[in-house]
């Protein structure tokens, strides 16, 4: 008996191992193995820094492509000085935070263009388009353009307002803003304002902070306390500011390889927490990824 058990064991161990299935993959594990080539470096001119004191930073991309104007008047108003001791002064729930000078007295210095034009939409034409192939309630077709989300129809396209985004406070229309009021989208996308309201750009750090403020009790937001405004210590473009502080951040190419597995799996997961599908993906939840320093 004995060696009829050695013999059954012996033969156990040599029967190879059952192969381990491979796990399924993981948007994560895409990001995870993404080549540097599939990054590209964001240009310091491009991001506005806000500090609201001690690790309470908000980065801000701008984007210059679909609002030159705008863009180039924040530029202005940072280089100027102008935000410095701006506030928080609305935050509306499943909305909007949103920041100016309360009094509606600071002058804007010179060089900001006012009235700004209505920079809403521009023309398709000139913008690659990296379509996803899924139905928009706001638009014919959606993608990223340079890593912006864009919706288009017919032969013009404009920036949807995601989570995250940035734009530019205005009064009724026809005002247009300047960029001396500025708001960060802290709820679920108010695509209604697309082609409303001039985007900006998007935040890239310190949304934790812009969505965890108190919301304001008074109309729309507003804090009706002055105490309970946040100002702003300084704001700066990054490309002003000693290279050993400066923030630095890369995004994900929404043309390489890397992204688009991303996207579809995003559309298709698979792994083990997900039993079925969703066999598409919203706009807003495709932003491209980002990552911090240079690597």
């Amino acid at each position: 008996m004995r060696i009829l058990f050695s013999a059954l064991l012996a033969a156990a161990l040599a029967v190879p191992a059952l192969a381990q299935a491979p796990k399924p993959l993981t948007p994560g594990a895409i990001l995870a193995a993404a080549p540097a080539a599939d990054w590209q470096a964001v240009d310091p001119n491009d991001l506005l820094v806000l500090e609201f004191g001690p690790a309470r930073r908000v980065v801000i991309q701008l984007a210059a492509t679909f609002a030159p104007v705008h863009v180039a008047n924040i530029r202005a108003l940072a280089r100027a000085r102008y935000y410095d001791g701006l506030m928080i002064e609305r935050v509306q729930d499943d909305y909007v935070t949103q920041l100016g000078d309360p009094s509606g007295k600071r002058p804007l210095p010179s060089g900001v263009v006012q009235p700004a034009p209505a920079e809403y939409e521009r023309a398709l034409e000139g913008l690659r388009l990296d379509v996803l192939p899924y139905r928009d309630t706001y638009a014919g077709l959606v993608g990223f353009s340079a890593g912006w989300p864009v919706a288009s129809s017919g032969d013009r396209a404009w920036m949807t307002h995601c989570y995250g985004m940035v734009g530019v406070g205005r009064d009724l229309n026809p005002d247009t803003g300047t960029g001396a009021e500025l708001y960060a989208v802290i709820g679920h996308a108010p695509r209604a304002l697309d082609r409303n309201i001039a985007l900006v750009g998007r935040v890239l750090e310190g949304m934790e902070f812009l969505a965890a403020l108190p919301r304001g009790p008074g109309e729309q937001g507003f804090y009706e306390d002055p105490r309970m405004r946040v100002p702003i210590v300084r704001a700066r473009i990054a490309a002003d500011m000693p290279a050993a502080t400066r923030p630095e951040f890369e995004l994900l190419k929404t043309a390489s390889p890397s992204y688009q597995a991303w996207w579809k799996l995003k559309a298709n997961r698979q792994d083990d927490f997900f039993l079925r599908p969703a066999g598409a993906v919203d706009i807003c939840n495709a932003l491209p990824p980002l990552r911090k320093g240079r690597h």
